[in-house]
This record gives C-alpha cells, structure tokens and sequence, in this order.
C-alpha cells in the first residue's frame, strides 16, 4: 500500500544523545527573509554548536554566493560522520505546539515519481501553488551536491475523520520516544516518536486513496523545495541503469505529513512588501491594468475588503469589481509580477505576519494586507483549477513552520 501512495518508510538520522536539539533544529529557511536580525539571533544562540543552520542556506543570506554551498556539503560531511550517530528505520510521529494547539505530523519519504510540479499536472501529490522555474536552479545547485536532506515540507492529507495520524498518536505511550524540547526563537514546543511498523498506515491510506479523485497528498509548505528534488532526481535518474533507478535513495524526499483538518492547522495570509514603490502610483497602475480587463478597483469598508493598502499605521480596505475568481491574489500577483518586470529598481517580499509587514511598511514599504484562504477549499481548487497563486496561504506564522530536525542520506 506504501508504494501504491507514494510513500516509503525511511532511514533517519539524529544527532547523538550529547548533542543539544535547541541548537541543533533551526526554522526553514525562506522565513523572515526581510528581518536579517532574526538570523543574527539564530547564529548568536547555535554559536559553535553542531546546528542545522550549518545545513541549510537562509534566504536572507543569499548574497552569500555559491561560496556558502562548499561550506554547507563540508559540514554534512562531518555531521554525517561525527554527529548525526542515531539511526533508525521507521516514520516519525511529531507533536508541535503552535499558537493555535498541537499539531500533529507523520515524517515519511514520498517517491518523486508519484509528484509533478508542471502545470496541470494530474499526479497523486500534487504542488498547490505556481512554481517559479527560476527559483529551481540556485537551489538544484545546493542539493545535487549534498549528501543528506533535512525537510521543511509539509504534505497535506484530506483525512476529515481523522485515519492516518490521530490512531497513531492515540498509541503513543507504546512507541519509542524520540525527542522531546522547546524550539529556539519562540517555536512552540516539539515531541517526536518512531513508528516502526511498516504497515501501520496500510488501512487509512487505501480508504484515503480510494476516495482522492486522483490527488491523494497536497503540498500545504515547501513548494519550491520539492519542486528542487523532484528537478535533482530526473537530472539524477538520466544517468542510472534502469535498475538503480528503483533503489537509488535520491528518488524519494523527506517531508512531514499533516491533515488538513487538524483543528490546529490554520491558514494564514501571506502579505506583500513592495519596495522601491510610491503606494498612489502603485494603486493607480493597478486600477488601471484591472480597467483593461474588464475589472474594477474601488476603495470599499474595511468589513467588504479583498485586501487592503497599508503604510503600516493607517490602512485603505480596497475590493476587486467583477472578479471571477473568490481569491483576490488571482488578479493582484500577475499585476505584480508584470509590474515589477517593468520596474527593475522595485522588488517584493512575502511576509508571513500582519505586524512584520506594518513594520516594514513604516520603513518605506507598500505592504499589502490580504485576507486568510478557507483551508477546506484547498483541494477541490487544486482539483478542478490546478495550483492557486503563488504564496496564496501559509500555514501558521512564520515561527511555526517546520524546523530543521530529521536528516535523511540522499547519496549513495
């Protein structure tokens, strides 16, 4: 049933008992790209400690270059060797506290034959958002070389009565526990658990599968990361006997599973930081390429808003007229997009969190306050109208997203 879904139960890695897992597991990496100070903090706790930042590459530095790459693949090479001593075979069952509740995961390997990117794609693990094709290359570069993975994406499952996750974490106290602390930077707290049975997933996943129509896993965070190990495993697979092609450890990736309808999982906004824009100007060019649409910007009351100007102390509540799609986004960002082409000197941010984007709002920013999407229509969209806008939700604040834990090897 595993291979029927796309899934394998994988080797994990974990740093030894000496080491200390504060330090060691740090946020994704495309979060508070804006707010290098975050960053500072993480270096400034890790200092000499073995830590995944030493693993990954922050957004926020990538002026950094191709020179922190080398750097990254020396210390994989030594973790893997010196630190990374526990390992076992079997899924992990994860227990965060977030804001919003516990919120629980299933750490497993998905086979990236079984998950397509491209547009329309009708494969059984589908991305939910457009990928951006130049965004693939910098990070093909980081992991063609590496060694190891370590996972910030999370799946999601349709599962309303709660099969696949919730028996397991019901069954806790008779799995081995694997670990159990408080993550840095305001993470919320984290418990994790081996799975060792194989077929513990077999009876929830062919009734998830029988009723999928076809997409059986949503990626909920980590759109761009899959889409770079899918990218690596078909440059990859070209040069393997067809024999290696079904064993070789590069063709499956990482990734934590999550269910939709988790009570704890809740969808935010992510919002819109423009820089190098006057607000006016920007609003006015807007109306102007809504006009030569067929579309209307009207300034509206703030309980009527589609989304929302804001120079981060006083808003203007703004709606789209004659709108077919109900997510704003799906006019906005190819406005963006087109406009900033047109603008080289202006840029974009995504910022996750209404008070990081009035921040940089009182900075000289235009932020772009949007409203949270309605999870329960995630899959039906993604169903019937393929990926939504790029950056179109988020799941939790940025400090919730998927910490760097989990280590897989990827080479042989």
């Amino acid at each position: 049933m595993l291979e029927r879904c796309g899934l394998r139960m994988p080797e994990i890695l974990l740093p030894g008992e000496q080491y200390d897992l504060a330090k060691w597991a740090v946020v994704a990496c495309d979060q508070f790209t804006s707010q290098p100070d975050y960053w500072r903090r993480v270096q400034e706790f890790v200092g000499g400690a073995p830590s995944t930042l030493n693993l990954i590459y922050p957004e926020a530095w990538l002026a950094q270059g191709d020179a922190r790459i080398e750097t990254i693949n020396r210390a994989m090479r030594a973790y893997e060797r010196d630190v990374l001593t526990r390992r076992f075979e079997g899924f992990v069952l994860v227990e965060r506290t977030v804001s919003a509740g516990r919120r629980l995961g299933l750490v497993a390997a998905v086979d990236l034959e079984k998950y397509d990117f491209s547009r329309g794609s009708t494969s059984l693990i589908r991305a939910t958002e457009g990928t951006i094709l130049e965004r693939i290359p910098p990070r093909v570069r980081i992991r063609e070389r590496a060694g190891l993975e370590l996972p910030h994406i999370l799946l999601l499952a349709d599962d309303p009565a709660r099969t696949l996750i919730e028996p397991l974490y019901a069954a806790r106290d008779s799995l081995e526990p694997l670990y159990d602390f408080e993550l840095m930077a305001g993470g919320g707290h984290i418990r994790g658990w081996r799975v060792p049975d194989e077929h513990a997933l077999d009876g929830a996943l062919a009734e998830l599968l029988e009723k999928s129509n076809g997409l059986l896993f949503a990626v909920g965070d980590g759109n761009h990361s899959l889409a770079t190990a899918r990218q690596c495993w078909l440059n990859l697979r070209e040069t393997l006997p067809p024999e290696q092609r079904e064993t070789h450890p590069a063709r499956w990736a990482l990734v934590e599973i999550n269910n939709l309808h988790d009570p704890a999982l809740v969808f935010e906004p992510i919002h819109r930081a423009i820089f190098g824009a006057e607000p006016g100007a920007l609003a006015g060019a807007f109306a102007a390429w809504l006009k030569e649409r067929g579309m209307a910007l009207a300034d509206c009351a703030a309980r009527e808003a589609m989304f929302a100007f804001t120079d981060g102390e006083t808003d203007r509540p703004m709606r789209i007229g004659r709108l077919k799609n109900p997510l704003p986004l799906a006019a906005l960002q190819p406005f963006l997009d087109e406009w900033l082409a047109a603008h080289g000197s202006a840029s974009i941010d995504y910022i996750h969190g209404e008070d990081a984007l009035r921040v940089l709002a009182k900075r000289g920013a235009v932020g772009i306050l949007l409203p949270a999407m309605d999870k329960r229509a995630l899959f039906e969209s993604v169903r019937c109208g393929g990926s939504l806008p790029r950056k179109t939700f988020s799941m939790g604040e940025a400090n919730e997203k998927r910490y760097y834990l989990e280590a897989r090897k990827i080479g042989i």
